[in-house]
């Protein structure tokens, strides 16, 4: 959630980010004009609360037909105040219903427009030339076949499309990917954790997420519970409603999650392997943090997924997503991109997003400032990914040779038992 004080002072800023996200622009005055009148019904109240107290003085001390007069306004009184009181909340939930629908105001810098708008940031890596080795890349699938890796097929027969099974060295190499991400992250001083997989509505609201029109999200509609597509989700409401410390800096933690994602809006995109999936499994970063360190963070984040990206040997690109691209929470946010050899292009492996403030306010979360008098105020959160499953596709491609076989890159050798090659069956 924004800061509706920030938007009632500076609307055109926020009129700007809404056309750079290409959204609308009217919501900006629709949230002014509900506020004030948030304000307008809030004082009315107060005021009317305050005239009714005063007579209540008044009719205690009052005596005779002077008190029976007293007590016939009173009551007036009392209905008036209540139906302000209505109004007032009335007034709020509108406020607030419209708050909760702006998301969070892009960062300066920040491409604007959609998907395609982003900007490139660097390049890293050199993708391999096929051809001059002598033999054309096979896809992950099909390399996943011949190890014994990926099971599609009985995926589908056990659960439906776009679900599968990792055996033999499929399984170790994700379960290698993960720990390696975990051991950096604590490395890194991250404290790991296994987090829920279900969440209340509240939670995922809180996060940014719209449980009413969002066809991405898995509802539990028996137990109103929600399967989260990430553990930033759980991590992000793992300190709502408290006021942290953070005199001694970020609090960090590293989630383990499967995640779980409809794909609705993905009718015949990647329905080949496992790229674009159901389920998938993710160490997730996710970062308290005060808000003027919050950018700085930002590009730990970003630092800490290339070096994940430079121990399993890919070659890939840092892009800044466009502002229409960032989704509801993100005020700026960075992917890494691998090179996938047959798709002859870069997909995306991780993200990192800058959320602000805009989560901490959603849910409750904030810190005690310095100084007397100076209260509390919202913390700023960010997220960032270390490894998925998806990373598998780009590691088989990436490392295969002319039979088939996969080899490993070095870093994750300690994690396969020394495995040098993954063999073909």
């Amino acid at each position: 959630m924004i800061d509706v004080n920030e938007l009632r002072e500076n609307p055109e800023k926020f009129r700007a980010s809404q056309r750079a996200r290409q959204a609308d622009e009217s919501l900006v005055d629709a949230i002014i004009a509900a506020d004030a009148a948030r304000r307008d019904s809030r004082t009315r109240f107060e005021s009317l609360r305050a005239e009714q107290n005063a007579f209540g003085k008044r009719v205690a001390k009052a005596k005779g037909e002077e008190k029976q007069a007293l007590l016939a306004e009173v009551k007036e009184l009392a209905g008036a105040v209540k139906a302000a009181g209505a109004e007032a909340d009335a007034a709020q939930a509108e406020s607030d219903a419209l708050l909760r629908r702006i998301p969070n105001l892009v960062q300066d810098g920040v491409p604007a427009g959609g998907e395609d708008d982003f900007e490139v940031l660097k390049t890293v890596g050199t993708p391999r030339d096929f051809e001059a080795e002598g033999f054309t890349p096979r896809d992950h699938l099909e390399i996943g076949e011949l190890l014994g890796a990926i099971d599609m097929e009985r995926g589908a027969k056990v659960s439906g499309s776009r679900f599968y099974f990792l055996r033999g060295v499929g399984a170790r190499l994700e379960l290698a990917l993960l720990n390696m991400a975990m051991d950096q992250a604590v490395q890194a001083g991250f404290v790991p954790m296994i987090t829920p997989t279900l969440v209340r509505p509240e939670t995922m609201q809180g996060t940014g997420f719209d449980v009413a029109h969002d066809a991405e999200i898995y509802r539990l509609a028996e137990d109103d519970l929600y399967l989260v597509g990430t553990s930033e989700v759980p991590l992000a409401g793992y300190h709502a409603d408290e006021i942290l410390d953070l005199n001694g800096g970020p609090v960090r933690y590293a989630g383990w999650s499967s995640c779980y994602r409809r794909e609705a809006g993905s009718h015949g995109k990647d329905t080949r392997g496992i790229i674009r999936v159901h389920q998938f499994n993710k160490v997730e970063m996710f970062i308290y943090t005060k808000p003027e360190d919050a950018a700085a963070e930002h590009q730990r984040l970003l630092a800490w997924e290339e070096e994940m990206l430079a121990k399993v040997e890919l070659p890939y690109r840092v892009i800044d997503t466009a502002a229409g691209d960032l989704g509801m929470s993100a005020a700026r946010k960075f992917d890494c991109e691998a090179w996938v050899p047959t798709q002859n292009a870069y997909r995306e492996l991780t993200s990192t997003s800058n959320c602000t403030t805009f989560q901490a306010r959603r849910l409750n979360i904030r810190e005690r400032q310095d100084g007397d008098g100076k209260g509390t105020r919202a913390v700023a959160t960010l997220n960032g990914t270390l490894a998925t499953t998806r990373w598998i596709v780009a590691i088989l491609e990436h490392h295969q040779n002319p039979d088939g076989s996969v080899t490993v890159p070095a870093a994750l050798r300690p994690y396969l038992g020394g495995l040098e090659v993954l063999p073909v069956l």
